[in-house]
């Protein structure tokens, strides 16, 4: 039986899909970017039924024999998607302001992929989970290659298409080995089933190849290599939605499989994830040292940063008795601080490279002196994304260092002192930009005369609203925490 109050944000945002796509049917080629407002207020109108969801005590809602649930946890990330979403919305309506007739069809995407990250935070099966994570990733392959007549766009596309159908087979296989040895699709069940079969190569390679799987979605490392040429590829609000709204995806469904489905194999999950988490915050820090574009830059940060992400579910899968709760919610607190910082930077960078006319760091030196407003912000997200307090990304790192210092041994407190020094070199590239910013003389080619248009009101409302949650989040953390803390209080966990 089905719970449409339950199901009503699904609902309202599927309809808004549907409404974008009407609309543009009928919009003139000069306002085609009204389906932009739609898609907004269809994601406002959203958050009504899950406010009330929240506030009712009638607990968790299950559907379609507990394949589909509603609880704090689904609740805090379809908020987040729908925040991503709105946000990207913003991002996008004067960048493809200049697209006069396929408006509607970007929007249109952009929502169905976000629909399907909301599908996956209700997921409690292995068929729920990847048809919500290939509604994800299916848009999102046509958006990275929206800019049609750019050849870094189309390669773009194309990688993506290419490793994202790649590593979707080699999850499937991987379920279906799950399945197989456990005779269960859901994860309660795989849960109880897992005692038996533990021991067993085909469940453990069942276990390894799912890893692998989401390992290409959150683009961990040695499964990043689309991200950078993707992310510079793809038209900026799209390389924003990619860096937090699918890689949130993907953390969903490692934190569903591993905290849920495969809680009884920490033995199995945890070494893997230890491996991927420094090996991500190694190699991705390290080549962002060497980045000489600010989308490279920040694709090479959000590989570190998914490596971040991974720490605390790595360092509780290797000590014997250790709470997985604290490691979620630690791990949630990173995911939902994550996307209001990168979203922000990615803002920046779109208003940054439209005063320049370039996305090289070299050309942005100086930026302060002409457009200190643009300047100010780049400054605040970079260091919140650094981790440098009063801003909302010091209490990422903290709850991440707190998550694995609490229960420890010696291969929590290698991984714990990986994370540290990954930390100040972070620190080192992101002051780079500012400090070119900042200090170092405009190149020749650029004009150093006040820009007359500004930014566009839309774009003006996207950076005040997340450099305000940077600052708010950063003073009072205890704002996410009590988020990620209702989410970890997961049903079948």
């Amino acid at each position: 039986m089905f719970d449409y109050h339950a199901l009503a944000p699904d609902f309202i945002v599927a309809g808004t899909v549907l409404a974008v796509l009407g609309a543009d049917l009928f919009l003139p080629a000069g306002r085609k970017w009204l389906s932009a407002v739609v898609g907004i207020l269809g994601l406002t109108l959203a958050l009504i039924p899950i406010a009330t969801l929240a506030a009712g005590d009638e607990g968790v809602r299950a559907m379609l024999d507990g394949s589909y649930v509603i609880d704090d946890f689904a609740l805090v990330l379809k908020v987040f998607f729908i925040l991503t979403g709105y946000i990207v919305l913003l991002m996008s309506v004067a960048y493809i302001e200049e697209d006069r007739y396929y408006q509607g069809e970007y929007y249109f995407l952009l929502l169905a992929s976000l629909l399907g990250g909301m599908v996956m935070a209700s997921s409690r099966d292995l068929v729920t989970l990847f048809v919500g994570l290939e509604l994800v990733s299916g848009p999102a392959f046509l958006l990275a290659g929206w800019r049609k007549a750019d050849s870094r766009s189309n390669e773009a596309a194309l990688k993506f298409f290419v490793i994202g159908v790649l590593s979707a087979a080699i999850l499937v296989y991987g379920m279906s080995l799950v399945y197989g040895m456990t005779g269960s699709l859901t994860f309660e069940g795989i849960r109880a089933a897992s005692a038996s079969v533990a021991e067993e190569p085909v469940f453990v390679l069942g276990i390894l190849l799912v890893l692998v799987g989401f390992g290409f979605k959150i683009s961990a490392v040695p499964f990043h290599f689309w991200a950078p040429d993707t992310y510079e590829g793809a038209p900026t609000p799209v390389t924003a939605y990619l860096s937090v709204g699918s890689k949130a995806a993907g953390f969903v469904g490692v934190l569903l499989v591993t905290y849920v489905a495969f809680g009884g194999a920490p033995d199995i999950w945890g070494p893997t994830l230890w491996i991927l988490a420094a090996l991500s915050m190694v190699v991705g820090n390290l080549i962002a040292l060497r980045q000489e574009n600010i989308v490279r830059l920040l694709a090479y940060s959000s590989i570190a940063h998914a490596g971040f992400m991974l720490v605390p579910f790595a360092a509780a899968g290797l000590v014997e008795g250790a709470s997985l709760n604290q490691a979620f919610e630690a791990t949630v607190s990173y995911v939902l601080i994550y996307g209001i910082m990168n979203l922000g930077a990615f803002a920046v960078v779109i208003a940054a490279a439209r005063r320049t006319g370039s996305g090289q760091i070299r050309d942005w030196a100086g930026l302060g002196s002409y457009a200190p407003g643009i300047s100010i912000l780049l400054t605040l997200f970079l260091f919140s994304l650094a981790g440098i307090p009063p801003l909302a990304g010091w209490y990422a790192k903290f709850v991440m260092f707190l998550a694995v210092l609490q229960d420890a041994n010696g291969w929590t407190i290698v991984l714990a002192a990986i994370a540290a020094v990954n930390a100040v070199i972070a620190l080192y590239y992101y002051a780079r930009v500012v400090q070119s910013v900042w200090m170092d003389a405009p190149p020749e080619h650029i004009n150093p005369e006040p820009e007359p248009t500004g930014v566009s009101p839309s774009l003006g409302l996207a950076f005040g609203m997340l450099a305000v949650a940077v600052v708010v989040v950063g003073v009072f953390p205890e704002l996410i925490a009590q988020f990620a803390k209702a989410a970890s209080l997961i049903a079948g966990g």
